[in-house]
């Protein structure tokens, strides 16, 4: 559907996306994901033809997005990390100012913006003036003039900034409804709700794909050991000295005690060997019963930060911000400590591209 060839944009010396390829397939959700400065708006503004490439091509079903930009156009339906909105008009009239700009045929106007209306619901305020909407209705006039003209694709910039936890959960919904019927890509930094409603996951960190595949299978991609979790009747060493005869156990650790008083086990072993069923036998046959066995999954956050290098950022920018800190405090011990404190609470943040996109 969408195709994506060595996509390169260059200002100045800076190379916000560095020889970028990848492809979408129709009728899947993607989550697309990037920290800040990693060229993700870049990538999607050139996408939906808001910015030329200095270099590659974008094809949205055989049409190239240079070469034919209204006919490419007419396939993509965007919102806006901030949705394009005239809050002095009602939303019918507005959704009909909307249908006219796409060129929807005058006798379809008013079924589809009826239809965009019942989709995304917000009929009933369809006679409200946007500007006395709340956020969430907002968000859904925004959706809703992204999908009048029936486009094959819905690009979506973090469509749920902004919203309470009632809201996200309603415009997650609709996303997964859009996707019935059309593809999506969604760009958004809560990395949760990617994992909940995206079928495909691609991720760009300096400019270039990192990672694109489905949640389940990014995990295989990273580099760290594969952990199970075992809870067993009695005591520690017993169980340990079974367990480290495994073939491709690493270590055996002792995690505690539950509150019946079973002992917890972390077992470690080789990237990608699961020894569940070697620790279970095993462990029967030298009569230790097994309370519980779980693998421990990494969540897209930790595969996030291992594939762009998220968790080395996180080290430099507590070190550099020390450093401050240790100048500062010579020259204003008093204030230098609270400072530092609010910088680093907001390390994270910042480099997992909680703000705006620079």
């Amino acid at each position: 559907m969408i195709e994506v060839t060595n996509l390169t944009k260059q200002y100045g010396d800076h190379i916000a996306v560095n020889n970028l390829s990848f492809k979408v397939e129709k009728g899947q959700i993607y989550g697309f994901l990037g920290p800040n400065g990693a060229g993700k708006s870049t990538t999607m503004n050139i996408i939906t033809g808001y910015l030329a490439p200095t270099d590659g091509t974008v094809t949205i079903d055989g049409k190239d997005i240079q070469k034919e930009p209204e006919a490419a156009k007419k396939l993509i339906g965007y919102l806006p990390e901030i949705p394009p909105l005239y809050t002095d008009m009602t939303v019918k009239d507005f959704l009909k100012f909307v249908a006219e700009l796409k060129k929807v045929p005058r006798a379809e106007r008013k079924d589809q913006v009826e239809e965009v209306m019942a989709l995304t619901q917000i009929t009933d305020m369809q006679n409200r003036l946007i500007k006395n909407l709340s956020k969430g209705y907002r968000q859904r006039v925004g959706i809703a003039q992204a999908i009048l003209g029936k486009p094959e694709v819905i690009i979506l910039d973090e469509p749920s900034v902004g919203l309470d936890p009632k809201q996200i959960i309603e415009i997650r919904d609709l996303i997964r409804k859009l996707g019935e019927n059309h593809t999506v890509i969604l760009s958004s930094h809560i990395l949760s709700e990617v994992q909940e409603v995206c079928d495909h996951i691609l991720i760009i960190a300096h400019g270039k794909l990192v990672a694109s595949d489905t949640t389940e299978n990014l995990s295989k991609l990273t580099d760290q050991n594969t952990v199970l979790n075992l809870t067993v009747a009695g005591e520690f060493e017993p169980a340990k000295d079974v367990l480290e005869k495994i073939a491709g156990v690493d270590s055996v650790e002792n995690a505690g005690n539950d509150a019946d008083g079973n002992t917890l086990i972390k077992v470690v072993s080789a990237k990608g060997v699961d020894v569940r069923d070697e620790a279970g036998f095993a462990l029967a046959g030298a009569r230790i019963a097994v309370r519980s066995m779980q693998v421990e999954e990494k969540s897209l956050e930790d595969i996030f930060l291992e594939l762009t290098d998220g968790g080395e950022e996180v080290k430099k920018e507590r070190k550099r911000l020390f450093k401050k800190k240790d100048s500062e405090d010579a020259a204003d011990p008093k204030h230098a400590e609270d400072e530092v404190y609010v910088e680093t609470a907001d390390i994270s943040e910042n480099i997992n591209g909680e703000g705006e996109e620079k």
